[in-house]
């Protein structure tokens, strides 16, 4: 189903285009008057504007020109009595996606109709693609037996037939991003855009341009119309990673969205309607920011009407060698290499490991191991320099002395532990990170920079003493 705006000033066409897409189970609006069809198309999303060329007052030319001047990008055919080649050309060249001559057939309207709706869908479509900050990865799939990850994806289920607002929350790199996914993927809207947008990654300034798109010259560097996620994401869902550190006064502006289906471009009067489902994550308590007020009561219950809690990796460890082998297995194929295996002393140090970047955190040792690690098999040698601060869960041997605090090492241990769980709570953004901990980025560049060189070094020296 399409919604068709068709436009002319013969009431007797009108009726019969009206009659003809509705049998298509297409959702028709007609209007006589070109001056009014300009304004619903304006604030409303129609998949394809079928305008007449010869009008009085504003003709299907003056129309098309006024529709591209407001940024929509309908696909839009116009008819005419009077099919000349020039004419046509000088409508194509302004963005109309075909034309049709008058007199026609039924078949030959819905024909036309249906491929501009396909047309403008693919193209909105692979805008969105683009605009899409996270990418994605084949092996970016839910893993685990757990019955904890068992209820998840029973949950999963039961939320995806809704198009209620979906709240996700957990630890930083539990995997909300992935749930998020699969609750659009098991949705009735899979067929259309999820879009997804990182709020802690933007200004609130360049946030709300982002979430609601911009007019031209709306403010200093907007040199052209920018469409924003929810009108991109129509049909579709929209994912708002960390939603927490949307500011306040953002807060207000997205309940609206949530409540109404409305919202205006930054520098525009124009109210848009839109039908989005919105998906948010957050690693944060959202009902203590609310007593904190720092976080919309209003908004908080807009937003978790379906709740989702996803459980640290530490209370799921009976999943962790089934990730250690998804991980393993897609890094050495993605890269061509052998794939390695794990003597049991290196799959009981992963196993106690408190995890506390979670998901992330494994994937990523896994990752480091596929490239740096040779000889086939992973040794607990290997990873243990990898493991960030100091595992309670795994008792003090004597095969295990980098794990212990030993004199000389405990404040630098502790501060490695501080900066790494900060950036991981962070989502590896280094200036919130910086800010939060407060160093400069410079600093903290310098500080991983050397970590990293030290874990690398460590790892030559093991290889090659053994």
């Amino acid at each position: 189903m399409a919604r068709i705006c068709v436009v002319d000033d013969k009431e007797l066409l009108r009726d019969s285009l009206a009659e003809t897409l509705t049998r298509e189970d297409h959702q028709v609006s007609t209007f006589g008057d070109p001056i009014a069809a300009l304004e619903a198309i304006k604030s409303q999303p129609f998949d394809v504007v079928l305008s007449d060329l010869k009008m009085p007052g504003l003709d299907g030319i003056g129309l098309l020109r006024e529709v591209r001047s407001a940024g929509c990008e309908v696909p839009v055919i116009v008819m005419t009595a009077y099919g000349t080649v020039a004419t046509a050309v000088e409508a194509m060249k302004l963005g109309a996606i075909d034309y049709i001559q008058k007199p026609f057939e039924p078949e030959q309207v819905c024909i036309v109709v249906d491929r501009a709706v396909q047309q403008g869908r693919l193209r909105a479509e692979n805008e969105a693609l683009r605009r899409t900050l996270s990418d994605l990865h084949d092996d970016r799939v839910l893993v685990g037996s757990s019955p904890a990850m068992a209820r998840i994806r029973e949950l999963i289920q039961h939320v995806a037939a809704s198009n209620a607002t979906v709240l996700v929350q957990g630890e930083s790199g539990t995997g909300k991003e992935l749930i998020a996914r699969a609750i659009h993927a098991a949705s009735p809207r899979a067929e259309r855009p999820l879009l997804c947008l990182n709020c802690a990654a933007l200004s609130a300034h360049l946030l709300e341009s982002e979430l609601f798109g911009h007019e031209k010259g709306a403010f200093t560097g907007a040199d052209r119309l920018r469409r924003g996620r929810f009108e991109l994401a129509d049909g579709g869902s929209l994912m708002l990673d960390e939603v927490s550190e949307i500011s306040l006064s953002l807060q207000a502006k997205l309940l609206r969205v949530l409540q109404e289906r409305q919202f205006e471009r930054v520098g525009s009067s124009v109210t848009r309607e839109v039908d989005v489902r919105v998906i948010a994550t957050t690693n944060r308590d959202l009902g203590d920011w609310v007593v904190r007020k720092r976080f919309r009561e209003d908004l908080y219950f807009r937003l978790s009407v379906l709740p989702i809690e996803v459980p640290p990796l530490r209370d799921r460890r009976e999943d962790v060698p089934e990730l250690v082998q998804h991980f393993l297995v897609a890094a050495t194929q993605r890269d061509g290499r052998e794939l390695l295996t794990i003597e049991p002393e290196a799959a009981r140090l992963l196993y106690a490991y408190d995890w506390p970047g979670n998901v992330r955190e494994l994937q990523n040792i896994c990752e480091r191991a596929s490239v740096l690690v040779r000889g086939g098999r992973i040794q607990a040698d290997i990873i243990r320099p990898w493991l960030t601060g100091l595992n309670r869960n795994e008792p003090e041997t004597k095969e295990t002395p980098s794990m212990k605090w030993r004199p000389g090492r405990m404040l630098e241990d502790m501060e490695r532990e501080v900066v790494l769980r900060a950036l991981d709570a962070h989502g590896g953004h280094r200036v919130r990170t910086a800010e939060a901990l407060g160093i400069g980025v410079r600093t903290l560049g310098m500080k991983l920079k050397r970590w990293r060189e030290e874990a690398v070094r460590q790892t030559r020296e093991v290889r090659h003493a053994g």
